[in-house]
């Protein structure tokens, strides 16, 4: 399973919309009350889940294509790919 966006700037905003959510959610608690929270299903949906989740997806989508994975007797290196 790939936790991968298309493109940077495209997982950055889903990082700002999952995170902006989660953090609205509980800063705006005290202003409307328990209405807030219907935010938090918008910032774990954005996140794909969890924060961590989004991390990796975010790692992935950096090295998309700029590390090549090799596995052979039982061992497997990460190399850099060859450049076209």
């Amino acid at each position: 399973m790939s936790f991968a966006s298309t493109s940077v700037p495209r997982h950055l905003a889903r990082g700002a919309l999952g995170f902006g959510g989660l953090i609205g959610a509980i800063a705006l608690l005290p202003v409307t009350g328990p209405v807030s929270l219907l935010l938090l299903p918008l910032g774990i949906l954005a996140l794909k889940g969890c924060p961590t989740c989004w991390v990796i997806g975010l790692i992935e989508t950096i090295s998309r294509g700029r590390l090549q994975r090799a596995c052979g007797d039982g061992r497997c290196t990460l190399t850099a790919a060859a450049r076209e």
